[in-house]
């Protein structure tokens, strides 16, 4: 898997991953599981939904 998620949009993952988990706890959701999907693509730095685009946010990435 070639690393497809640069530093802007992990940062915006993580972010809106624990936001999405922290209201799923709140309010009592299983929702909040929701939030483990832009959590886990910012930790492994790739996305699926960009692989079939042909995207990346990579800045590294000389497409």
């Amino acid at each position: 898997m070639k690393c497809n998620i640069g530093k802007t949009d992990r940062m915006i993952r993580i972010l809106l991953g624990i936001v999405i988990v922290i209201l799923g706890f709140y309010f009592q959701s299983w929702w909040g599981l929701v939030g483990l999907v832009p959590l886990l693509t910012a930790a492994f730095r790739w996305c699926p939904l960009y692989v079939p685009l042909n995207v990346s946010t990579d800045e590294t990435d000389a497409q």
